[in-house]
């Protein structure tokens, strides 16, 4: 069932469908190479935070052979969609979303092998804020900030377990110093651009709670290789082709 201003898209993995509402916020590239990313290692209890209409899960259930993923949603609105998309996919044994805020959130405490989280990139009060209080929130900290998401990464996590973020490079400085501080050792790095000789503008960081000192930079990912063209990998990301 739909209700007023939503509608059903193809995500383009397998036959998986998603109910959004894009008066309010759709999914971007962001969340797909997010989940992307965090589907190279095994895990078989993940965790999303700020998991909106529930991209991610649905796109890591695809990818990984993970047994149960769970995701955490502040907005009833999108949280009702993600619990309705699990049912509209037939993954509700599978998938489970839970409506808390993540900066409040005390369950499932030292439990997943991997969380994963696509927090707002703007500080509360950096920015324009839209008038649609959904996209707000979805792109500005005014329920949860970064540290929040860190912060409850690291008591949802098992030790050693793997936290997976997409954030922009601006924010690098407080992302690192946020996440040693809650035990989360940056260990890997990927600067994403729009295309080659532009400016990253996403970066993707891979941590480990308790992990050694130690940080890979990883080969840069370029979003298009021509103007309105994937490049390659991102069209393998997609599975446009093998």
């Amino acid at each position: 069932m739909l209700y007023s201003g939503e509608r059903i898209d193809e995500i383009g993995f397998s036959d998986l469908k998603l109910i959004q509402k894009p008066e309010e916020f759709c999914y971007g590239v962001d969340a797909v190479i997010l989940a992307d990313f965090a589907a190279r290692k095994t895990a078989n209890r993940i965790v999303d935070l700020g998991t909106g209409t529930g991209i991610i899960p649905l796109i890591l259930s695809h990818k990984t052979k993970a047994e149960s993923i769970y995701g955490i949603e502040y907005q009833q609105e999108s949280w009702q969609r993600a619990v309705r998309n699990a049912a509209l996919n037939g993954l509700s044994e599978r998938l489970h979303f839970v409506q808390a805020n993540v900066a409040e959130f005390d369950g499932l405490c030292h439990w997943a092998d991997a969380v994963t989280a696509n927090p707002p990139y703007m500080a509360g009060q950096c920015g324009l804020k839209n008038q649609n209080e959904a996209k707000t929130i979805a792109r500005h900290e005014t329920v949860g900030s970064l540290e929040d998401f860190v912060m409850c990464a690291s008591r949802i996590l098992k030790d050693r377990g793997d936290f997976y973020l997409v954030h922009r490079p601006a924010r690098l400085v407080d992302l690192f110093s946020a996440c040693r501080s809650w035990k989360l050792e940056p260990k890997e790095m990927r600067l994403v651009a729009p295309q080659k000789g532009a400016t990253p503008n996403l970066v993707l960081l891979h941590c480990v709670k308790n992990g050694g000192i130690e940080l890979k930079f990883l080969e840069n990912l370029y979003i298009y290789q021509e103007k309105g063209v994937y490049s390659n990998e991102i069209q393998q990301i997609y599975e446009k082709f093998t």
